[in-house]
């Protein structure tokens, strides 16, 4: 690898446009797009026009012979005062009008069973900050949610910055090991242990700063595919410890699983703690952890939600889903069960967890 650049020395960055007709292309840059021209040279016939426009320098360059007049991307508070889907300059630049603060596209909704295995589809591979993550749901129900297994193998400091998301839905829930975080308006870092649990609501700011070796979390979004967006301005801690703060319309929640009370599960035999997310999203989402106390089998039933995950936390159990053979499933291994597919849980082994996350909160399963 080469070695940086002295960045002390950059003063700043210029775009470069090229066009073979230089007189209009630099009308339009001035008059339809108001930047204004910071140079020009030669001045008998020019060849180079420099202008400054919207915070950015652009170089319209004249050229000979067809070239790619490239894309310029205006960023906007609202793209419409412009009254043009599309602009291009005469030389061929396409002039993008895009947002500031483009609302979240939530795509839609694909539903489909999926089961994902250790020993099958979802494997481990690199993402940010050096994290490793594992698809446990590959075909994000047509872009519209993700799930990923997430592995810090060596532990230690966490090459991670102050970031945020645009999301509609995202919890971290700490399976194994522990991990420091820290986030907006939430005083000092803390740490989180096996079966920890946040919600992050939508553009708090946050942070990762170190973890055990052999980390995991199971993080679970909408929609799948969204931005991280690193913050500049913000540094953590912020000082301030607001818990009734709310993030696009949501609360921040920390749930610790060492006092958090069990209660009865909605089938004999087991019992569950609820993480607290149906209250902070105002019923959008629902998560909760379910342990066997003495029962082994979850009645046939149907649910009707947009998404119901759950992932297997510890021990063993037998899947069965309408039009598939049943299959057995053990410690992290995961399944999404579709509306109207009728499903059910049997031979669960007595120190089996599960994770499981609806959208909505509510779900109530209907026998069949």
């Amino acid at each position: 690898m080469t070695a940086p650049l002295p960045t002390d020395a950059i003063r700043g960055v210029i775009t470069v446009i090229p066009c073979t007709d230089l007189s209009e292309t630099l009308a339009y840059f001035r008059e339809r797009l108001g930047f204004r021209i910071e140079l020009i040279s030669p001045a008998d016939s020019p060849t180079t026009v420099v202008m400054w426009g919207h915070g950015a320098q652009v170089r319209l360059q004249k050229v000979d012979g067809a070239v790619d007049p490239g894309v310029l991307q205006l960023v906007c508070d609202d793209p419409q005062v412009f009254g043009d889907d599309e602009l291009v300059a005469p030389n061929g630049t396409r002039i993008e009008l895009v947002p500031s603060d483009p609302p979240i596209e939530i795509p839609a909704l694909q539903q489909s069973v999926v089961v994902s295995t250790l020993r099958g589809n979802a494997q481990f591979g690199v993402g940010r900050a050096g994290m490793q993550y594992r698809d446990l749901v590959p075909d994000r129900q047509g872009g519209r949610f993700i799930a990923s297994n997430i592995l810090i193998a060596d532990g230690g400091l966490v090459p991670d910055y102050v970031h945020y998301h645009k999301v509609r839905f995202q919890m971290i829930f700490v399976y194994r090991g522990w991990v420091r975080v820290i986030y907006e308006d939430q005083g000092e870092s803390f740490v989180m242990q096996a079966g920890d649990c946040v919600l992050q609501p939508p553009t708090i700011r946050h942070r990762v700063l170190e973890a055990s070796p052999g980390m995991q979390v199971i993080e679970v979004g909408c929609p799948a595919e969204h931005d991280t967006i690193a913050e500049h301005t913000i540094t953590l801690p912020t000082g301030r410890e607001l818990p009734k703060r709310e993030y696009g319309g949501q609360l921040f929640v920390r749930h610790q699983a060492a006092t958090s009370p069990w209660l009865p599960f909605r089938y004999d035999g087991f019992t569950f703690q609820d993480l607290g997310m149906g209250h902070a999203t105002h019923g959008l989402a629902g998560a909760r952890v379910i342990r066997a106390d003495g029962g082994t089998h979850w009645p046939r039933s149907i649910i009707d939600n947009e998404f119901l995950f759950t992932f297997l936390l510890d021990g063993t159990a037998v899947l069965e889903i309408d039009g598939r053979e049943a299959q057995s499933i053990e410690a992290g291994d995961s399944f999404v069960i579709p509306a109207d597919v009728a499903y059910s849980l049997s031979d669960v082994s007595s120190d089996a967890t599960l994770l499981e996350v609806s959208l909505p909160a509510d779900l109530s399963p209907q026998p069949v």
